[in-house]
């Protein structure tokens, strides 16, 4: 099987979205797939540096709006799609044009249900997209459950649905490790008792829950602190203004962009991983935290609940009292109870593995060239 896998919409720093689709270019080759990386023309080496076994293709523009353009009217009709025997397009758009069997992964449905958590015009951008992908694809990907029985609510005529979950590294993101020497190098105090948060810096996150509930919490605890790690998104200036009046801001440390050797390490070390957010795809920072053996809170009625089930303490969406409830029963657990929820959060990882997303994404590609 020859598969072309555009992976033009990568950023530079790799998270969420894109570590699906770097772990997917890691992993097919090694799959017996004969694998064909689409990328941007200014991103080659990353890609033969990520998946020396694939060929890489540097076609895509490198601006954002030339690249959605070359992608609806020129990629399906290029030499790399006549070539291969399948197209994945991995981030809910897909090639207008050419007649090579696609697979198009959908990875939550807010660009239809909050579409205030959203830029204007990647709203109607998306929303167009999205429809167009779930008509005529061959097949498409739901990153969870949750988002596949949105879909079939809101999009109720699609193509069939293959569920591939994201997984989550288990050597990488494991209960121990040389924590201390990687806060050192990062100049982080080892000392230091924190609420951690992972993700970016964005409305649908719940950041504004999450500092309002630290208001309550640093007047309970007189140490500890709130550590963001993240970069800043669209729609920041609400969290930026709200950030710069918080009673406790000096307690509150903006750590960005953190790098792939120092995230297990601060999962590990948090005091309680808070992921207050309003909805998502999947959530992949309460797996990750979870396989590290974290205390989690996450918000109840939301795909992080069904990924998390009873192994992370679940509190209502936009509920501030309650986060700073749960967070501070985190805070004041004793070893024994600490244990019990370590070993639960690690068990439920397990059940997550990049293996198994790329076995269901080998389900996909077969179904759609319509192969036993």
């Amino acid at each position: 099987m020859k598969v072309a896998l555009d992976v033009s919409a990568v950023p530079p720093k790799i998270a969420g979205v894109g570590r699906y689709i770097a772990e997917l270019a890691r992993a097919l080759p090694a799959r017996e797939v004969e694998t064909i990386l689409v990328a941007r023309r200014d991103d080659t080496k990353r890609w033969h540096d990520l998946s020396p076994q694939a060929s890489v293709r540097g076609l895509v523009p490198n601006a954002r709006a030339a690249r959605l353009t070359y992608e609806a009217w020129v990629l399906g009709t290029s030499q790399v799609a006549r070539d291969v025997d399948l197209w994945h397009a991995p981030h809910y758009t897909m090639p207008r044009r050419g007649s090579t069997p696609t697979v198009v992964t959908i990875h939550d449905l807010t660009f239809f249900t909050n579409p205030e958590w959203h830029e204007r015009r990647k709203v109607a951008f998306f929303r167009r997209a999205i429809a167009h992908s779930a008509l005529h694809a061959r097949v498409l990907v739901s990153i969870s459950e949750f988002s596949a029985r949105l879909l079939d609510e809101i999009v109720p005529v699609h193509a069939p649905i293959v569920v591939a979950p994201l997984g989550v590294d288990l050597d990488r993101f494991q209960p121990s490790g040389d924590d201390d020497a990687l806060f050192r190098t990062h100049q982080l105090n080892v000392d230091t008792r924190f609420i951690l948060f992972v993700g970016t810096l964005e409305p649908r996150k719940g950041l504004d829950v999450l500092l309002t509930a630290f208001s309550e919490i640093a007047r309970d605890d007189d140490e500890v602190e709130l550590w963001l790690a993240g970069q800043a998104g669209w729609g920041a200036d609400s969290f930026e203004a709200q950030f710069g009046s918080h009673p406790f801001k000096v307690r509150i440390r903006r750590l960005g962009f953190v790098d792939d050797a120092l995230l297990p390490a601060l999962y590990r070390r948090a005091k309680a991983v808070a992921y207050p957010s309003r909805g998502e795809g999947f959530g992949l920072p309460v797996l990750e935290a979870m396989a590290c053996g974290a205390s989690v809170v996450t918000t109840k009625d939301t795909v992080m609940a069904e990924v998390a089930d009873d192994a992370a303490r679940l509190v209502g969406v936009g509920d501030a009292e309650a986060l700073a409830s749960a967070l501070l029963d985190a805070l004041q657990s004793g070893p024994s109870e600490r244990s019990s929820w370590a070993v639960r959060a690690r068990r439920r990882a397990e059940h997550f593995t990049w293996e198994y997303c790329v076995d269901q994404q080998l389900v996909a590609y077969r179904q759609a060239l319509d192969v036993g």
